[in-house]
């Protein structure tokens, strides 16, 4: 390390203008998208009404992970997340495999998103899915990455902005449904733990499948996590504005999950996401002002096109901190001096969501990608307990609640999911072993 020098400039700092509202309305913008527009409709199909308890559950286990990323966040400030933090409290393969479960992850809740904006689009210009959802998917891809190439940032302005207007369409949605709940959720609310299956333990294990994947819905509050250079009192403003963002959004979801249940029942519900995904607009038109529909539809596409713009900028800096390790090639470390941004990381990263959106199928990338980011928040957990008691904002019980409850809820997933994605979790450690032992040599 070389010598400061007193004549250089202190580096650039942001400004701490962040306070509550702000931060919770960040978390709102990262959490209130693909989760609330898409995946209550897959979990339905697995656990009926219960659905409605699978999103309790899964805040409970969001609020130990959130804190234990908001401790880390605020020992090491840095850009990559639990990829850093694995590296400096586990080992490398620990840090590296947070790394790719994240990318995988989120490439998955990215591809989703645009295969969710897809739906409701075609749906809302009464044009049918078939052959038509993926083009449309990867094109919408193919735009939004051209625009993260061009420099274009997402201000906190223009969050609210997109916030607004999709609370506005879910809050139109259930006062909408409210009357039609009254007159049809006895029937279709009700029997409660209902599963394809029938017997007690099928509604068990369909119960925590859905929980696993309602999990997901609440993984934007990691957004709040990586504030910390720009709130104000950060100790304080990132554990409170994590803590409110996840009670409005469990609330929300849990509105949003009685009325679409309750209208439309859980079975119809899963198949308006199978075939069309777009199944709170499907859900509206048997509303009792089926002309909320429309509300519904422009509320999801523009919420979905912001998480997607949000997780291409997100996937590509933490491809572009791996390549700074070497744990990726060093090309993805590039970064283009006219627009300040990542592109050959850019580049990549849409071609690994448009790749994923070519299945075609909401439910299992939905499924990958909560099988990826419940193996990431574990080693989340698990560095957030290597922290010393003197560095430590909350109590172990959490990050132990949370590590024992991501593990637990991953054995749920469906077993191919499961099986890919530990085969993906070898290969991304063979790909590591033999990235280090080149590294060595060049060295």
């Amino acid at each position: 390390m070389g010598i400061p020098n007193p004549n250089e400039p202190a580096p650039a700092v942001l400004r701490r203008d962040v306070g509550v509202f702000g931060a919770t309305m960040m978390g709102m913008g990262s959490i209130v998208g693909t989760g609330v527009f898409v995946s209550i409709g897959i979990a339905a199909g697995l656990a009926g009404p219960a659905v409605i308890l699978a999103i309790v559950i899964a805040a409970a286990l969001a609020v130990c992970n959130a804190l234990s990323s908001a401790q880390l966040a605020a020992r090491y400030p840095v850009s990559g997340g639990t990829y850093e933090y694995g590296y400096r409290l586990l080992n490398g393969p620990a840090g590296f495999t947070a790394g790719w479960m994240f990318l995988c992850a989120k490439s998955a809740s990215a591809a989703t998103a645009a295969l969710g904006f897809a739906g409701y689009l075609l749906h809302s210009l009464d044009v049918p899915a078939d052959g038509r959802l993926v083009p449309v998917a990867v094109g919408c891809v193919a735009i939004l990455t051209a625009v993260v190439l061009a420099g274009v940032r997402r201000a906190s302005g223009f969050n609210i902005v997109i916030v607004s207007i999709t609370l506005a369409s879910l809050t139109a949605f259930i006062l909408a449904g409210l009357p039609t709940v009254a007159q049809r959720g006895g029937a279709n609310l009700t029997p409660f733990f209902d599963s394809a299956g029938g017997s007690a333990w099928d509604s068990l294990r369909a119960l925590l499948h859905a929980c696993a994947l309602m999990f997901v819905a609440y993984t934007g509050y990691g957004r709040i996590a990586t504030l910390g250079e720009e709130v104000r009192s950060p100790r304080q403003t990132i554990p409170r504005a994590i803590i409110i963002t996840l009670i409005l959004s469990a609330s929300l979801y849990v509105a949003v999950s009685v009325v679409a249940v309750g209208a439309l029942g859980s079975a119809r519900l899963s198949e308006a996401t199978q075939s069309q995904a777009a199944p709170l607009e499907i859900a509206a038109e048997h509303l009792a002002w089926p002309q909320v529909r429309w509300i519904v539809a422009v509320g999801a596409m523009t919420a979905m096109l912001g998480v997607l713009l949000n997780l291409i900028l997100g996937l590509s800096r933490v491809l572009l901190a791996m390549g700074r390790r070497r744990d990726m090639p060093a090309a993805v470390a590039k970064i283009s001096a006219r627009h300040s941004t990542p592109f050959v990381a850019v580049i990549l990263v849409g071609i690994m969501i448009a790749g994923l959106a070519c299945i075609g199928s909401v439910k299992t990338t939905w499924s990958f990608s909560a099988f990826t980011v419940l193996i990431y928040y574990a080693i989340t957990n698990l560095a957030a307990l290597r922290l010393p008691a003197e560095q430590r904002l909350y109590s172990r019980l959490f990050s132990w609640g949370g590590l024992i409850g991501c593990i637990f809820l991953a054995l749920w997933v469906e077993s191919q999911i499961w099986l890919a994605g530990l085969g993906l979790i070898a290969a991304g450690l063979v790909w590591h072993t033999v990235a280090r032992t080149l590294a060595r040599r060049r060295g």
